[in-house]
């Protein structure tokens, strides 16, 4: 049996109703709390679930890059379908936050796939590759799996080290 809803919200978006089911505090012998919901660009709700366990001073630099992978998942996954669903996985290991964003695409990352990502600063005109070069700014860790189009991201907030957004 899956685990348990802690939180069901409706947001109304025009004449659409998405509904965002969460289950944020584990459930005892769970590591990872989960998020789904249908593909939307109306972020800020979603944002602030994944954001409410994090220290306050890390809320803007983690809002932009989780952002950023939220709408990649949305736009280039799942192709601004709302019959579609991004699904998020998150855990809290003492100071390392983790974040698993699958969504539910048929092609590849176009980022990566069709450009290769380097960490590098993209070319000015390039159309593509801003985006991961923006995750791997804000994260430690950034792995993309594409068989399962799946985003891991990590980080790591030392007690000693400040985010570069405030």
């Amino acid at each position: 049996m899956g685990s348990l809803i802690s939180l069901i919200e409706h947001l109304e978006i025009g004449s659409q109703i998405s509904v965002i089911a969460t289950s944020l505090r584990p459930v005892s012998g769970q590591k990872w709390s989960t998020l789904s919901f249908a593909s939307t660009l109306y972020l800020k709700p979603i944002l602030d679930l994944l954001l409410s366990e994090v220290p306050s001073i890390w809320h803007a630099e983690l809002r932009l890059g989780l952002q950023e992978a939220l709408v990649n998942a949305v736009r280039h996954g799942n192709k601004l379908d709302p019959g579609k669903q991004v699904t998020i996985h998150f855990s809290i290991s003492s100071q390392y936050y983790w974040w698993m964003i699958a969504d539910q695409g048929e092609e590849g990352c176009p980022e990566l796939s069709a450009h290769g990502y380097t960490e590098h600063t993209p070319s000015f005109d390039s159309e593509c590759g801003r985006g991961f070069f923006i995750l791997h700014q804000i994260f430690d860790r950034v792995v993309w799996e594409e068989g399962s189009h799946q985003l891991k991201l990590g980080k790591h907030l030392h007690q000693n080290c400040l985010p570069a957004i405030c």
